[in-house]
């Protein structure tokens, strides 16, 4: 079941400009050096000014233009205990490399409903989710290499899928027409990517900031995906996650898979989703029953940043990683769309 949480508040308390970009930075898909598993365990809990100047964020206009709103957290308990992790047993982790378990989406009919219609190609070569009628979540290493904005996040574009057939419309008796996405391309307004994201950790980036929010200078008409605050391994049926986003390795196609995570921490989930660059930026989603009622809800619970190498018991160990949504990110993600923490109350 969703369980109700009390979200802190995000408030802005001053906005100021910053030089325009350079928009030099070339994309990477994926990270290295990341601080993993073992170094997220010996990291201590935030501060409240270290939460500050976190969730502080840039906004990048498509003029080029650059702000810094800077932000308070009201009403957060803070956890003692750290970024503590949860070990699991290893015998549930499945082989990023063995048996490929993703599903290209090619019936018209999926791909252009819920929940597969809310996945979205961003022109820097990622994937992302519609989560309100004028708002794309991705991952902020999409736009942003931690230094400097990527080249081609100047003139950003959001792909909506439409479907089109292959071939020339003449259906030959007995043919099968198989249906692949076309786009409808959206010029992106602005760009949100919290501070976090330029700190890093121990001087690197800082992959539980890789989110951004993009608002589309359009709002489309179809139907997008709820946020909702990523609940623990042990909370979900099975602990399985599920995203569609658009893999490199299979040009033209909606990718779909579904796979138990292997552990936790506060901030992220490491999992053994497999998956190619270009699904980097999709949304994560669970199906869990709405409190009191019998319908079952999917939601937004974490950010799929990509394939890492962390560090595990002093080994190198791949994993697929995923940036949860936890209150504060909620809190920040919603008071992007709405501008303001009225509707952010609850999530």
């Amino acid at each position: 079941t969703w369980h109700l949480k009390k979200i802190p508040q995000i408030v802005s308390e001053r906005t100021f400009s910053l030089e325009s970009p350079k928009f030099e930075a070339k994309t990477k898909l994926e990270l290295k050096s990341v601080c993993g598993i073992e170094c997220q365990r010996k990291l201590p809990a935030p501060s409240s000014s270290d939460l500050k100047d976190l969730l502080s964020y840039e906004t990048v206009f498509e003029n080029g233009t650059r702000t810094l709103t800077e932000v308070n957290v009201l009403g957060l308990v803070l956890d003692p205990a750290g970024n503590t992790t949860t070990r699991r047993s290893s015998r549930k982790k499945r082989q990023i490399y063995g048996t490929d378990s993703r599903f290209s989406i090619y019936d018209k009919r999926f791909m252009t409903n819920f929940p597969f219609n809310t996945a979205v190609k961003v022109s820097t070569g990622c994937s992302g989710i519609l989560i309100s009628p004028k708002h794309v979540l991705t991952a902020a290493h999409c736009l942003h290499n931690g230094k400097d904005y990527v080249k081609g996040s100047k003139r950003l574009r959001v792909g909506l899928m439409k479907t089109k057939s292959r071939g020339d419309g003449r259906k030959r008796k007995g043919a099968k027409r198989n249906s692949m996405p076309s786009f409808q391309w959206t010029r992106v307004k602005s760009t949100h990517i919290p501070k976090g994201w330029f700190k890093g950790v121990s001087g690197d980036i800082a992959l539980d900031y890789d989110y951004a929010v993009l608002e589309l200078k359009r709002p489309h008409k179809r139907k997008y995906m709820e946020l909702g605050i990523s609940p623990t391994i042990k909370m979900m049926p099975r602990s399985m996650i599920h995203f569609s986003g658009f893999d490199n390795d299979r040009s033209g196609q909606l990718v779909y898979r579904f796979c138990s995570i292997s552990d936790e921490s506060n901030d992220l989930f490491y999992q053994y989703c497999d998956a190619e660059p270009g699904s980097t930026g999709s949304g994560v989603y669970l199906r869990l029953k709405e409190p009191n009622k019998k319908k079952w809800k999917r939601k937004i619970i974490a950010v799929y940043s990509g394939h890492q190498w962390v560090d595990v018991n002093g080994e190198q160990q791949d994993y697929n990683v995923a940036v949860r949504i936890t209150p504060l990110k909620y809190a920040q993600i919603c008071f992007w769309i709405h501008g303001n923490d009225e509707n952010c109350t609850q999530g």
